[in-house]
C-alpha cells in the first residue's frame, strides 16, 4: 500500500449510483493509484460479479481474501485481479446452521424483514432479525407482505401486533400484486442499501421485481398446507433502482442464527435491558437474587414477560456464541464454571 496523497478522485458516475462517495474514494487511495473501485453484485465461490466504473465483470479469486468479499461489499482492484475488500460500514451476518458465521451482505443501511401474511407473523423471528440489523448498525424494518391473499391474517390486527411485539420498529404492510405499500417501499429504499431477509415464499422476490418493474427475481410456488415457499432465489445479488436505492436479494432463510455481541440483543429489547442494570448484583440471573429489579418490574406489570423472556433467551444464545467465537472469552468461561462448581462442592460440604 502507498502513503496517503490526498483525497481521492470525484465518484464516477456509474458508481455513485451504487453509493460510492468520497469517503470510499479516500479509503481507496491507500490501494495506489492504479487501483480501481468495484462493488460485489453477486458471489459465485470462486469469483465476483463487480460493477466497475465503466462495465460489469466477473472476476476470479487468485487468492484468499481478508475478510471474505460479501455483497454489497466495496473492492479495490489493482492490476485487472481483486486485491482487497474496502473497510466496511456494516456486515450482516447470522450463525450458519453447521456452526461458524455466514455473511448475508455488506454496508447496508436497512433491512427489511419480510414475513408474509398467509402464515403466523412470528415475533421471535422479526426479533432475531432486529438483533441482526443491530448487531450491523442497520436498521430494521418489518414489512408484512400478501395483504390481499384469500388466507391472509387481517393486514390491520397484523400490523398492530407486530407493532406491539416489537416496539420502536417501523411495520409497513404490502400486497405487491395489487400495488398497496409499493410506494412506502421506496421511500425506504430510496437513495440506500437495503437487504431483504425472510422465509421462502415470504414475497421477497416479487418485492424486487416490482420495485425494479421488471422480472429478474424468479417467484415460485407456495405450498397450500403450510405456506412454505420454495427456494427460488439461490444466491445474494445485488440490483438498482431507478430511484437511486440499492437492493439486495437473499435465498429464504429457515433459521436466523446470532453471531453478534449481546449489545445487538439489548438494543432489541431496550426496555429490558434498561430495567435490568438496575438490579443489584452485575450478575443478577434474574431468580433468586435479592435486588433483582426484573423480577420486581414483572411482578408490578411493567414489563411484558413474553419478551423478558425471549431477551434471556437471545442473550444465552449469543454470549455462547461468542464464548465459541474467542479462546479469550472460552477461557474466563471455563474457569468461571470451574469456580461455580467448586461453590457448589464446598456448600454440600458445609450443609
Amino acid at each position: 500500500m502507498s502513503d496517503r496523497a490526498g483525497p481521492g478522485p470525484e465518484p464516477p458516475p456509474r458508481l455513485a449510483a451504487l453509493g460510492w462517495d468520497q469517503d470510499w474514494a479516500d479509503a481507496l487511495v491507500d490501494f495506489g493509484p492504479g487501483a480501481q473501485p468495484a462493488r460485489v453484485l453477486q458471489h459465485h465461490g470462486a469469483g465476483l460479479v463487480l460493477a466497475l466504473a465503466d462495465e460489469t465483470r466477473t472476476f476470479m479469486f487468485t487468492r484468499r481474501l481478508d475478510p471474505e468479499p460479501a455483497v454489497g461489499d466495496w473492492i479495490a482492484v489493482v492490476d485487472g485481479e481483486i486485491s482487497a475488500v474496502l473497510p466496511r460500514r456494516s456486515l450482516l451476518r447470522r450463525r450458519a446452521p453447521g456452526g461458524g458465521e455466514q455473511q448475508l451482505a455488506a454496508n447496508v443501511d436497512r433491512l427489511l424483514l419480510v414475513c408474509g401474511l398467509d402464515r403466523p407473523v412470528k415475533d421471535g423471528r422479526i426479533q432475531r432479525g432486529t438483533a441482526i440489523a443491530h448487531d450491523a448498525g442497520a436498521e430494521p424494518v418489518v414489512v408484512l407482505t400478501k395483504a390481499a391473499d384469500p388466507s391472509a391474517a387481517d393486514p390491520d390486527e397484523a400490523r398492530a401486533e407486530a407493532r406491539a411485539g416489537n416496539p420502536g420498529i417501523e411495520v409497513v404492510v404490502t400486497s405487491v400484486m395489487e400495488g398497496e405499500g409499493l410506494g412506502a417501499l421506496e421511500e425506504l429504499v430510496a437513495g440506500r442499501t437495503v437487504a431483504l431477509l425472510g422465509e421462502s415464499g415470504a414475497g421477497k422476490s416479487s418485492i424486487v421485481n416490482a420495485l425494479l418493474g421488471t422480472e429478474v427475481a424468479l417467484v415460485g410456488d407456495v405450498r397450500g398446507g403450510d405456506s412454505k415457499g420454495r427456494h427460488t432465489t439461490t444466491t445474494r445479488e445485488l440490483h438498482l433502482l431507478a430511484n437511486g436505492g440499492i437492493l439486495i436479494d437473499s435465498p429464504g432463510i429457515r433459521e436466523v442464527g446470532l453471531v453478534g455481541d449481546t449489545e445487538a440483543v439489548e438494543e432489541t429489547f431496550a426496555e429490558v435491558a434498561e430495567v435490568a442494570e438496575l438490579c443489584r448484583f452485575s450478575d443478577c440471573a434474574h431468580e433468586t437474587e435479592p435486588g433483582c429489579a426484573l423480577r420486581a418490574a414483572l411482578e408490578a406489570g411493567e414489563l411484558d414477560p413474553v419478551r423478558v423472556q425471549r431477551w434471556q433467551d437471545l442473550m444465552e444464545e449469543t454470549a455462547a456464541a461468542e464464548v465459541r467465537a474467542s479462546p479469550v472469552e472460552r477461557r474466563r468461561h471455563d474457569k468461571r464454571f470451574a469456580r461455580m462448581v467448586k461453590d457448589v462442592k464446598r456448600q454440600k460440604g458445609r450443609d
